[in-house]
């Protein structure tokens, strides 16, 4: 699984295939720095990145999912009033 840092947060994204189809579903994991360096803090559990979008092969939906991650990111650190 691909991992990228974005700041602090530590992305893990992926594309798998779609049951039933032969088209690819974009999933996304975020995690938080902890002091135990064998530890991560899960921010955003894995999970599917749109439902309704579906993409033609695995690059496209690791591409989709890496985008995601910076939106995700970037409303954690604006945090619950939504400024930064």
């Amino acid at each position: 699984m691909p991992t990228k840092y974005i700041d602090e947060y530590e992305i893990e994204f992926s594309a798998a295939p779609l049951e039933g189809c032969a088209l690819w579903g974009a999933y996304v994991a975020v995690f938080a720095p902890s002091t135990t360096p064998m530890h991560r803090i899960k921010i955003r559990p894995k999970r599917r990145v749109a439902v309704t979008q579906r993409f033609v092969d695995a690059a496209s939906a690791c591409a989709a999912a890496e985008a995601e991650a910076a939106n995700i990111v970037a409303s954690i650190k604006a945090g619950p009033t939504g400024r930064t």
